[in-house]
């Protein structure tokens, strides 16, 4: 494989860097285990529930509000740190500290502690995103990104297998602890092999050979908040997020209560159905993402507005289904559909985005849509179930509350498509 990565349509300088498909593999495994510890806490709510005495706020919160904490408040500046220093660095660091905080986790006696190693979680975890966005957006082209970023995607859902499938599986073998020492260790591993073997790209320089300035944070939000695009696209996903991230992490003990099944059986056939479902969707996505996009480069966006739609009408079905069979049948095309729709998202966002603040714009971005998300999606189902009685049909009110936001979401996402080009030229100017 040749070593030479290519050039970015934002003028990488052509030096002999890592192979660009060894950075996305590396990139791939770190968010896998992201999401894994992310995710955990999810298949084991029962556990949870039944070791520390809490309801279904409780846990919603722990989902929640306590990871997202430091999640935000890190994410922006941590990415002005990776527009000026080492992307690659900040990610291995920012795996390392996550990790051990899912371990310690494993540690806990009671909610305080959960809480606060769920804070910790979330501190490292913070440290991905949009260093990471930033960086494949160096190492690949415009038109190779959405089957980049549709891979670096599959990590959502092997990740969630991860953390609901075998995460359970651990729990009821060797006890609860066991499942987050186990998953949360190899992190550390791959944060250390991430320093070895990514090599940083260089910045793209301007027409004199200097290096950009780095754009006050202050102007930049202004700049940003006056692009249509770029507010349609957050609020579309952070709305897709909202519905989805309610969705996928109470789904799993909606199919324990609602099907009779043993915690660890429900969890597995949730995981691996809407993951399964999920990871080829992303994967077929990405790739008539890049084909669309050579045709028009609102593409990406206006197929992530429709997938998003059609995939929350069918997840909303799902909830209300009483046949488990059948709901293992339409979580085939509800993963298909949802699969991907993020990508085309971030694609469109990627397109927009100059790359002399991409990494800080990206962090507002996902700080804003991890709010409307993480924040609202599993406290909002957590606690209209504790209202209703923590059971299955109050999980059911919960969950009919919270998916239908992925609609909105949808339509708000083409309408900013729309603007792409326009606001992209806009923020061109801007940018240099």
């Amino acid at each position: 494989m040749n070593n030479q990565a290519l050039s970015s349509d934002d003028g990488t300088d052509g030096r002999r860097l890592s192979s660009r498909w060894l950075v996305l593999f590396l990139l791939l495994l770190i968010y896998i285990f992201n999401f894994a510890d992310r995710y955990l806490i999810t298949g084991l709510v029962g556990p949870l529930k039944s070791a520390f005495g809490v309801d279904d706020l409780c846990i919603g919160l722990l989902m929640g509000p306590a990871f997202v904490i430091l999640y935000v408040a890190m994410g922006i500046p941590i990415a002005r740190l990776a527009d000026r220093w080492s992307r690659v660095r900040i990610i291995a660091v920012g795996c390392i500290v996550w990790s051990l905080f899912t371990v310690l986790t494993g540690f806990a006696h009671n909610p305080m502690q959960l809480a606060l190693a769920r804070i910790g979680v979330g501190l490292g975890e913070a440290a991905f995103v949009a260093p990471a966005y930033s960086l494949l957006s160096a190492y690949f082209r415009a038109e190779q990104r959405g089957v980049a970023f549709a891979i670096l995607g599959l990590a959502t859902y092997f990740g969630q297998i991860g953390g609901q499938a075998v995460g359970p599986k651990i729990a009821a073998a060797h006890g609860w602890q066991s499942a987050f020492w186990y998953i949360g260790a190899p992190g550390i591993a791959l944060g250390l092999l991430a320093l070895l073997l990514i090599r940083e790209p260089p910045r793209p320089a301007t027409a004199t050979g200097t290096v950009h300035a780095i754009i006050g944070l202050g102007p930049l939000a202004r700049w940003l908040v006056r692009m249509p695009t770029f507010v349609l696209l957050m609020l579309g996903m952070g709305m897709g997020t909202l519905s989805g991230v309610g969705f996928g992490f109470w789904g799993p003990e909606l199919f324990a209560r609602a099907y009779g099944l043993a915690p660890e059986v429900a969890k597995q056939a949730f995981a691996v159905n809407f993951g399964g479902a999920g990871a080829i969707g992303i994967l077929l996505f990405g790739i008539v993402s890049d084909r669309m996009a050579k045709r028009h480069p609102r593409w990406p966006g206006q197929l992530a507005a429709m997938a998003l739609f059609s995939a929350t009408v069918l997840i909303l079905a799902v909830t209300w289904i009483d046949d488990f069979s059948l709901a293992k049948w339409l979580a085939i095309p509800s993963g298909l559909l949802g699969g991907g729709w993020s990508v085309g998202m971030m694609a469109s966002l990627q397109y927009l985005l100059p790359d002399r603040f991409r990494a800080t714009a990206t962090a507002l971005f996902v700080a804003c849509t991890t709010l409307l998300g993480f924040l609202l999606g599993p406290s909002l189902v957590g606690g209209i179930s504790s209202h209703f009685g923590d059971d299955a049909l109050s999980l059911r009110y919960g969950l009919s509350v919270t998916i239908p936001f992925g609609m909105i979401g949808g339509v708000l996402a083409w309408l900013g498509a729309q603007r792409l080009d326009r606001d992209r030229h806009i923020l061109a100017q801007r940018g240099e």
